[in-house]
């Protein structure tokens, strides 16, 4: 694994065993991250992507699910390694933003002693002084106004934006090498949900650390990540650039969502292109390709063959996808110009 590569995940498949089945959660998904650098992941719900995040910490019931395949953080495979190292690892080497602040956060104590608690679990031999003086610096990294006083207030006298500002609080109180960030900022209007990817994009400058972003927005991916993952049905469809996928996707579910993107230049709500169907159970995926019950461009192969990851177009994208090269950089590059 090169110096600069602080996450490197191989072959990682996801299964979960329920009394109607198993479900599929992720399959066979590979990337790496390096320092400083941030890796969007984007699908619908169900796609894989929070499964994929929980991974990496290994937050998945072993009694429940089996997990396969290697996560790799500086030297150590996740899955694989003792509990006591994975705790290490959590907050002190990957750290993770979840969905929703106020459910991550415990509203019996106060915000400062939630942060505080985080630093005292990698560092035992601190003061809880000295905890106390980096939980403040913390805030004000985070831009809480006040943090003398509101360092002893408790969740529910914050906003939602300042929660979701105190729990990234939390998540870099240890310096982490790889944040996760899961859908950070879900139900915050769209000038905070600025301010917060503002805040993200300066701590990672200024913490040099890499950045794993899972969203819905394909308008957040093109503010903020520099490669993107597109995933359906526990599956990676397309590996490129976050410039590439606006300029030439090479995967029909990554058409469809650029399809149904507003812009500046669009002047109709009419003109937006809904996917059809809907995503597929994971208990039981359509045979072949997952998306080919709602893919537009299916040809007869794509209900008989999972199609595999290929280099397609002058951007150097992967795309899991039958169509001819020339087909699918034909349509698309209409589809990014729609």
């Amino acid at each position: 694994m090169s110096q600069d590569v602080v996450l490197s995940v191989k072959n990682l498949s996801v299964v979960f065993h329920t009394p109607d089945g198993d479900v599929v959660a992720v399959n066979d998904v590979s990337f790496d991250l390096r320092r400083g650098e941030t890796l969007g992941i984007v699908g619908e719900s169900g796609s894989g992507k929070s499964v994929t995040a929980s991974s990496i910490l290994r937050l998945n019931n072993s009694n429940t699910a089996t997990t396969t395949g290697s996560i790799v953080v500086s030297g150590v495979d996740v899955l694989t390694a003792q509990d006591s190292e994975v705790r290490r690892i959590r907050g002190s080497e990957v750290a993770m933003i979840f969905q929703d602040p106020l459910s991550a956060l415990n509203p019996y104590y106060t915000v400062g002693k939630q942060i505080a608690e985080a630093y005292l679990v990698h560092h035992p031999r601190a003061s809880k002084a000295d905890a106390r003086g980096v939980t403040l610096d913390m805030l004000k990294k985070v831009g809480i106004p006040s943090p003398e006083k509101r360092i002893d207030e408790f969740p529910h006298q914050f906003s939602g934006g300042m929660r979701q500002r105190i729990v990234i609080a939390i998540a870099l109180i240890n310096n982490p090498k790889v944040l996760i960030a899961d859908e950070p900022t879900t139900a915050l209007d769209v000038t905070v949900q600025a301010q917060i990817l503002d805040l993200m994009k300066n701590l990672q400058s200024e913490f040099n650390m890499a950045i794993v972003l899972i969203t819905h927005d394909l308008g957040v991916i093109a503010e903020t990540a520099l490669d993107v993952l597109v995933m359906y049905g526990g599956r990676i469809v397309e590996k490129s650039t976050v410039e590439a996928l606006f300029s030439e996707p090479t995967h029909p579910y990554a058409w469809g969502l650029l399809g149904a993107v507003t812009s500046l230049g669009t002047s109709d709500r009419g003109e937006l292109v809904a996917i059809t169907g809907s995503p597929p159970s994971l208990i039981s995926l359509p045979a072949g390709c997952s998306f080919n019950p709602r893919c537009s461009y299916a040809l007869e192969i794509c209900s008989a063959q999972v199609p595999l990851l290929r280099s397609v177009g002058t951007q150097g994208s992967v795309t899991a996808c039958h169509l001819p090269k020339d087909e699918i950089l034909t349509f698309g590059r209409k589809a990014a110009s729609r």
